[in-house]
This record gives C-alpha cells, sequence and structure tokens, in this order.
C-alpha cells in the first residue's frame, strides 16, 4: 500500500508543479482558457500558486506524513473547483476529464 501512496504523491505532484508552474508564468494554453472560462487573469495566477504550493506540500509530504494529507486535501478542493468551471463554461465530459481524474486520485491519496 505504501507504493501505491508514493505512485499517486508523485504522480500529483509532479502533475501540479506543471501546471501551477504553468498558470504562473502565464502559459498561453492557461490564459486562453480562463478567458474562455470569463474568470480574471489574477484568479490564474492565484490558482497557480494554490496548486504549486499543494504540489509542494506532498513534496514534504515524503518526509512528514501529515503533509501528504493536506497537499492532496488541497488538490481534491482544487479539483472540486476545476469541475465546477468545466460545468458552468458547459465543456465537453473530455474536457473535464483531466480534473475529475485529478480529484479522484487527490481523494484516494487523502484517504491512504
Amino acid at each position: 500500500m505504501d507504493i501505491v501512496a508514493i505512485v499517486l504523491q508523485t504522480v500529483l505532484a509532479l502533475a501540479f508543479l506543471m501546471a501551477g508552474l504553468g498558470k504562473i508564468a502565464g502559459a498561453k494554453m492557461h490564459v486562453e482558457g480562463f478567458k474562455q472560462w470569463g474568470l480574471p487573469q489574477w484568479f490564474r495566477i492565484v490558482t497557480g500558486i494554490v496548486e504549486f504550493a499543494s504540489a509542494a506540500a506532498l513534496i514534504v509530504g515524503y518526509w512528514e506524513p501529515s503533509w501528504t494529507a493536506a497537499g492532496a486535501l488541497a488538490i481534491a478542493i482544487t479539483a472540486v473547483g476545476g469541475v465546477m468551471v468545466h460545468l458552468r463554461a458547459k465543456d465537453s465530459f473530455k474536457q473535464a476529464m483531466p480534473i475529475i481524474v485529478i480529484g479522484v486520485l487527490a481523494v484516494i491519496l487523502f484517504v491512504m
């Protein structure tokens, strides 16, 4: 069970490091996405910081396990927000699928 948790922790940390940094740096994909969803660009930066901090908590969690739960919970809450944005924008299921999967993985990691 520990190996599964470490793999989930690593996958989520890498995914949210990349996503968070992309949002903070202003990657074209993220800037356009937030415009399409009708969200302000400052919210993209705040979201990126939350994602980056969540990934950092997961990384700290390798040494201090309580941080893993905190990071996984933050990712799960962020994923709920992401799914709500996709629903509000009437995006396709295919477009919402990545954040749904990430949210499910985060909940699994949190429960472990």
